[in-house]
């Protein structure tokens, strides 16, 4: 799968972001600010990098709103990048006014997808060797989804499903809405003929049933690791097997040598601690940085700018 970040997820995230911190006044703070500026983008702490290609969206549109001149931002490293303590990860030249109101909101996505990341890589290499892929699942922040998961990818896992209309997933919930397995199996083909198909099962029995229906991808759900490995064993060249429920990454390697193809991680996108990123100012001249010059195109006030489409 791509690792590529979709450019209208991206705008529209940034874009709700901006209303919340800038509002309708702006940033009165730095408002009769006129000074140009430097700064550096810094790692306080060591992890993989995600959401470098938010920072120029966030001066753009900041610019814009604010009606100044641009800032420009060179980044010293590439998402999915490991890096320790005190790496620079780039270098911001341009009004200090655009650069201060841009600040948090640039931080708080660079922050938490990078720690989408951090904790995916770390999932990652805690099952390196043993031929198991690590999924995320749609436990997602509500708007951020396409951006939690692609800092996922930049940690080295691999997407589930994107929604609930890319891939069909009979869940214990459907089996009971429609009376038995086979009934909610029947019923998800029907409606998404062509749909990949994933089953849930917690007992063996379940197991069995699944492989009889010819389902060729099972979702063993908060399994012991004895019964995890029968599992395994019953699905051997009929179906692959992903393991869901209680996978920590203390646990990560004993699920995985039970032979499952997939572990699925809700935490990698519920649960990531944010990565602590900040933005140091620097005195001195343009360090190389060439944006325009930052006359002020207009009063100085706030142009607001909706989501398109309302």
């Amino acid at each position: 799968m791509s690792v590529g970040l979709p450019a209208g997820a991206l705008t529209l995230a940034v874009r709700t972001a901006l209303d919340e911190d800038l509002g309708a006044e702006g940033d009165p703070t730095s408002r009769l600010l006129g000074a140009r500026a430097e700064a550096v983008l810094v790692a306080r702490g060591p992890g993989v990098v995600a959401g470098l290609p938010a920072v120029d969206v966030v001066l753009a549109e900041v610019r814009e709103r604010l009606r100044l001149g641009p800032a420009a931002f060179r980044p010293e490293v590439a998402d999915s990048a490991p890096v320790e303590a005190g790496a620079v990860l780039g270098r911001f030249a341009g009004p200090a006014r655009v650069l201060l109101a841009a600040e948090r909101t640039m931080l708080n996505f660079l922050g938490h997808l990078s720690g989408v990341a951090t904790l995916t890589a770390a999932f990652v290499e805690a099952v390196a060797g043993t031929g198991v892929v690590v999924r995320d699942t749609r436990k997602t922040t509500p708007g951020l989804r396409h951006l939690e998961k692609y800092a996922v990818r930049c940690g080295g896992g691999a997407n589930h499903r994107m929604g609930l209309y890319d891939a069909l997933l009979v869940k214990d919930n459907h089996i009971r809405a429609a009376g038995s397995l086979r009934r909610a199996v029947e019923a998800a083909r029907a409606a998404g003929p062509g749909l990949p198909l994933e089953v849930e099962v917690e007992t063996l029995d379940h197991v069995a049933e699944a492989l009889d229906l010819g389902c060729d991808l099972l979702l063993l759900d908060n399994m012991e690791l004895g019964a995890m490995a029968d599992a395994v064993k019953l699905c051997r060249r009929r179906a692959r097997t992903e393991a869901s429920g209680g996978v920590t990454l203390e646990r990560a390697r004993a699920v995985a040598e039970t032979g499952v193809d997939f572990v699925a991680v809700g935490a990698l996108t519920h649960s990531a601690p944010s990565l602590d990123i900040a933005m140091d100012w620097e005195a001195g001249g343009s360090g190389g940085l060439t944006p325009s010059p930052p006359e002020d195109r207009g009063s100085g006030g706030l142009t607001p700018r909706l989501p398109e489409g309302g």
